[in-house]
């Protein structure tokens, strides 16, 4: 075989043999050269727990509770005659001052009956009663009470209506022409000749609002109550409620059967609300002659 003289091999030995080393690169760190900040921890995030829903308060339940107090030295009974009578006294000397003198004396009579530390525990029970209605206008609170009490007077017939009734009955009843009885005479009459605590009144100012606020109008200035109760405490149960809810109108103590309104009555069994005595009731009750 020929064989090329130039080329030599050259063989090397394979045993112990080490790698090539690269050779070291020196890396120089430059004078501005600024260290990197550790990493903050990261922070795990806890949302915030919904506060716990407000649990309004039990008017009713507080209601009851100041009242049984005072029934440790009293009769429920006469506890509670009393309280609607001072109540009924304090509305109505706001605005009435042809009764002022006589129900002024009333109220002083009956607060007299408790000591200075009951007396302050009645404006409480006021007080329950208004926050109450401000809440829900739309119920017979004082009737509930009255009757959860065990306090009506069956003898004569003291039943009240459910208030559930009450608003089928003033659905069925006031139709569809509230609003055009108002136009034509200015307002509308609501009328209960046997009004028990008004339960059936409320029911019916509270449709005939809704029927009113369709239109933009104010129910207050268009709705007449004109209501009769043969039982005094019942009949002015009926009034403090009336008055609460801000709407003109009277109660009548006496039979509806033998005595009822007429045109022709003095204000003697009268109580009229504080809204009755506005300026635009006045002033209607001028134009239609209306003697009370």
């Amino acid at each position: 075989m020929f064989w090329d003289k130039k080329i030599k091999w050259v063989l090397k030995p394979t045993i112990n043999h080490k790698p090539r080393q690269e050779p070291t690169k020196v890396v120089t760190r430059p004078k501005s050269f600024t260290p990197p900040s550790k990493p903050e921890p990261t922070k795990t995030f806890t949302p915030k727990s919904k506060p716990a829903p407000t649990t309004l308060p039990n008017y009713e339940k507080e209601f009851l509770r100041i009242f049984k107090t005072l029934c440790h030295r009293h009769r429920s009974w006469d506890i509670w005659k009393d309280f609607i009578t001072m109540f009924a006294c304090s509305l109505s000397n706001t605005s009435d001052k042809s009764h002022y003198d006589e129900r002024e004396a009333l109220y002083m009579r009956t607060i007299k009956k408790y000591p200075k530390q009951e007396q302050t525990m009645f404006p409480d029970l006021v007080a329950y009663t208004v926050m109450a209605l401000d809440r829900d206008p739309e119920q017979d609170f004082l009737g509930k009470i009255y009757m959860d009490l065990n306090l009506s007077n069956t003898s004569r017939g003291q039943f009240f209506t459910p208030y559930d009734v009450c608003e089928l009955i003033a659905k069925v009843s006031m139709g569809d022409d509230v609003i055009d009885i108002v136009e034509k005479n200015g307002y509308i009459t609501i009328h209960d000749p046997c009004c028990g605590s008004g339960s059936t009144l409320i029911a019916g100012i509270q449709e005939v609002k809704s029927q009113l606020e369709k239109v933009k109008l104010n129910y207050q200035n268009h709705i007449l109550v004109a209501a009769q109760e043969i039982d005094y405490t019942t009949a002015l149960m009926c009034y403090i409620q009336l008055s609460l809810l801000g709407v003109a109108g009277y109660v009548k103590i006496e039979n509806a059967l033998t005595k009822p309104i007429s045109r022709d009555d003095t204000s003697e069994n009268y109580w009229f609300t504080p809204m009755y005595f506005f300026d635009i009731w006045i002033t209607r009750r001028l134009l239609k002659g209306m003697s009370l």
